[in-house]
């Protein structure tokens, strides 16, 4: 016998769990976005692409019978006011800087919290007014290892990822009530452009070949020694979003090769 304050557990079928649902997935046009886009419209959800690549948005969004939303991001003013009807929100778009901070462009750090902060913010703002009528809403806050530790010369993208864990949680405690939740997913490196980017910076900062830089800077710390791919994010974003994980909430989840339990 179960009290009326309980529910049962009983297995679903994650095969079409988020039919009528709507989702946006900024950055959604490559990378981690694309899979977590294709993930979500697998499971029955009606997907928006938002990305700064129209076409590559818009090719995306034709091929998983999504919607493709050309934004750039870096002008959060224009976000001010907006307002969206989505009951899935994925916060995933970003980019990098590796650089000391002593020689970082202010502009460039100003641009990293833009999109990766302030933004996500902004949307969270535009989007709990929906879910919160409906009573159903799930946040997912594509963060990194770097939200949860610092690496050298990331001092832009690690404060960023580590602002973004914080409004997490606060986005989870004043949505519980309301039936959203909100979660970040934490990668270590995974095979993106984003991160193929990197190498030559990362050699020139640590002062070795660009041939070392997978082994000895991207690998170091992690216990499985390979990169994560796109898809296992994906997965694992699927998963957050279904009704097994209606009581995951304010949580960081890692996906990187155990990185983060040192």
């Amino acid at each position: 016998m179960t009290s009326a304050t309980t529910a049962p557990f009983a297995p679903v079928d994650t095969g079409r769990t988020l039919r009528g649902r709507r989702a946006l997935v900024t950055g959604g046009a490559s990378g981690i976005g694309a899979a977590v886009a294709r993930e979500l419209a697998a499971r029955g959800a009606r997907v928006v692409v938002a990305d700064v690549s129209g076409d590559a948005a818009r090719a995306l969004a034709e091929e998983i019978g999504g919607e493709a939303w050309v934004v750039d991001l870096s002008a959060t003013a224009e976000l001010d006011d907006l307002t969206l009807e989505v009951d899935i929100l994925v916060n995933n778009a970003g980019i990098q800087r590796v650089s000391p901070i002593e020689k970082l462009d202010p502009d460039d750090f100003r641009k990293i919290h833009s999109i990766m902060l302030v933004a996500p913010f902004l949307l969270v703002r535009a989007a709990l007014p929906h879910m919160y009528a409906n009573g159903w809403g799930r946040v997912i806050n594509v963060s990194s290892v770097h939200g949860l530790v610092g690496s050298p010369y990331k001092s832009a993208y690690v404060s960023a990822k580590h602002g973004l864990e914080g409004l997490s949680k606060v986005t989870a405690l004043e949505g519980g009530p309301h039936g959203v939740t909100s979660v970040c997913v934490n990668p270590g490196y995974v095979r993106t452009p984003l991160v193929e980017k990197q190498v030559a910076d990362q050699a020139e900062m640590h002062g070795i070949a660009t041939s070392e830089v997978l082994e000895r800077v991207l690998l170091q710390d992690a216990a499985v020694k390979r990169l994560v791919e796109p898809e296992e994010v994906g997965s694992l974003v699927g998963w957050l979003t279904g009704p097994d994980a209606a009581m995951v909430s304010g949580a960081s989840w890692a996906i990187d090769g155990g990185w983060s339990a040192k």
